[in-house]
Order: C-alpha cells, then sequence, then structure tokens
C-alpha cells in the first residue's frame, strides 16, 4: 500500500474524468452560502510537476491530459465545464505555453476554498506526504499525515452544515474494494446529506463489480456512476482500460454537466472511446 506513488500516473485519462467531475462538483456546492467541509482522502503530492523522474518513467500524462492540451484551441467552446478545466490548468503552467505541471485533486478543490469552508487532505505515503506538505498553493489545508478511510472514522461528523468527501484509493490491495464500499456507507450514516465521490479503475480483472455490487447492497439512496473508457476490455491485458466514478447524493445537474463535457473529449481518443453514465442506486 505505501509503495504507490500517483506522480507515475499524473494527468492520465482516469485523472481527467476524475477532475473535471470534481470541478463540476465544487462549482455546485458553492451555488449555496453555507459552509463546506471538504475531505480528500487520498490526496498525493497535491500538485506534479510533469519532469519528474517518476512521471517521465510512464509519461501517462502524453495520452491524458497531454492530447486535450495540445487540441485546447479545438476544444474551446464545446462545454462551459471543459473551458474552464482548461483555463484553470493553463493558469497553473509557469510559461502558459507548454504544460509542465499537472493538479492533483486537493489543488482542484482549493480552488472553490472560501473563508469558512474546511478543507483537510490525508494522505499515508510518508515521500507523497513531504510533498503535499511542501505546497504553497495549500496552505489553506489540514494536511494530515495518515490513512483517510480510517481518519474519516475519526473527523465525522463535521461543524459545518455540508460536508464532500472525495475516496480514491490505489486499490493495490483486493480487499479495498469492499473497504471503500464500507467507508461510502460509514459516511451516509454520520452525514446523511454528504455528497462523496469515490473513483474506481476499470481492470480487465472486473474487480470494481465487487465494489459496485457491495454499494448496491448498502441500503444508500442516492448513488450515480459515470465511467469512461478509452479503450476496450479485450485490448486490455492489463492495466486500466477506464475510470469509473459513484457519486453519493450529487447534486441536481451536475451528471449533465459531467456527460456533456465528456462528449467532446471522445473524438480525441478516437474508438472505441465511450462513456456511460445513470443512477446505479435510485431514490
Amino acid at each position: 500500500m505505501l509503495a504507490y506513488q500517483h506522480a507515475y500516473h499524473a494527468g492520465n485519462f482516469a485523472d481527467i474524468h476524475k477532475h473535471l467531475a470534481l470541478l463540476s462538483l465544487v462549482r455546485h456546492m458553492l451555488r449555496k452560502k453555507s459552509p463546506v467541509t471538504y475531505i480528500d482522502a487520498h490526496a498525493g503530492r497535491g500538485l506534479y510537476r510533469l519532469a519528474e523522474p517518476e512521471t517521465q518513467k510512464l509519461k501517462e500524462y502524453e495520452t491524458g491530459v497531454g492530447t486535450l492540451w495540445s487540441a485546447r484551441q479545438a476544444l474551446s467552446g464545446c462545454h462551459e465545464l471543459l473551458d474552464d478545466w482548461l483555463a484553470a490548468l493553463q493558469r497553473l503552467q509557469p510559461g502558459a505555453k507548454a504544460l509542465s505541471h499537472y493538479p492533483g485533486s486537493p489543488w482542484w478543490l482549493a480552488q472553490g476554498l472560501r473563508s469558512h469552508d474546511r478543507l483537510s487532505l490525508f494522505e499515508l505515503h510518508p515521500g507523497e506526504h513531504d510533498h503535499l506538505e511542501g505546497q504553497p498553493l495549500l496552505q489553506a489545508a489540514r494536511r494530515i499525515h495518515g490513512d483517510g478511510l480510517a481518519g474519516l472514522q475519526r473527523v465525522l461528523p463535521v461543524a459545518t452544515p455540508r460536508l464532500c468527501v472525495l475516496i480514491d484509493p490505489s486499490y493495490e490491495r483486493k480487499a479495498e474494494y469492499a473497504e471503500v464500499a464500507e467507508s461510502l456507507r460509514f459516511v451516509a450514516r454520520k452525514a446523511r446529506h454528504a455528497v462523496v465521490m469515490l473513483w474506481y479503475p476499470l481492470l480487465p480483472a472486473g474487480r470494481h463489480t465487487t465494489l459496485l455490487e457491495a454499494v448496491r447492497k448498502a441500503e444508500l439512496r442516492k448513488v450515480w456512476r459515470s465511467e469512461f473508457e478509452v479503450h476496450s476490455l479485450d485490448s486490455a491485458t492489463h492495466g486500466m482500460y477506464g475510470s469509473g466514478l459513484l457519486v453519493l447524493n450529487p447534486p441536481w445537474g451536475l451528471g449533465d454537466e459531467l456527460e456533456e463535457a465528456l462528449a467532446c473529449l471522445l473524438p480525441l481518443f478516437g474508438p472505441p472511446a465511450r462513456q456511460r453514465a445513470g443512477w446505479w442506486v435510485a431514490e
């Protein structure tokens, strides 16, 4: 579990799926004035230099965010969410032209942080946590060295009237699929109206079905699902062929916004790229 470092995968197609959804979620949360506590259970470094040796080893960003960056002029105007996502990404680049940095989920959460909101970031890997501590763009966040799922047990319920949680583990252990389903059930029990986004990989072994079925049986009321596939299952002998998201209590309009933005991206990835979405657990 402590072997995983997201720097090897930063900016890949799954990050695009996840962070477009996260930006949409934050935008929806900001429509109300009441304070929000945001919790990122698996924060990583917070910000990734694409020139780092770890990121350069696999260069997954080249077929992920790099594809969008190269096509950003053509994508302009396709969808407001995508325009805002690309504009935020461009502001982060020191030269404003070359793609040199990719922001992780803590950075996207911090963009919408108001003075009365709270942001807690959990990271278990000591090296990744050191990087997280050194991020000047995240000074307003509480950065905690520890396991995020265990941390949820300690910090809930929260003092603010609203709660938004991101659960995004490495899934290096098979048991994590069941553990995150139980964590989702725990958060829903402690904060009935909490909004929770849970990411999972689509792998040829199909272990995500364990998670999906556990969530279906957890007696939750509203869980929406989005899956974004860029490879066919038949061609993926190992590694991810797609990215999945479950959202507990999704704000109204989030699903349509994300689907429309992702539809703009499908031609960039070519066949057999596709997306599907809908209620996994209806009210």
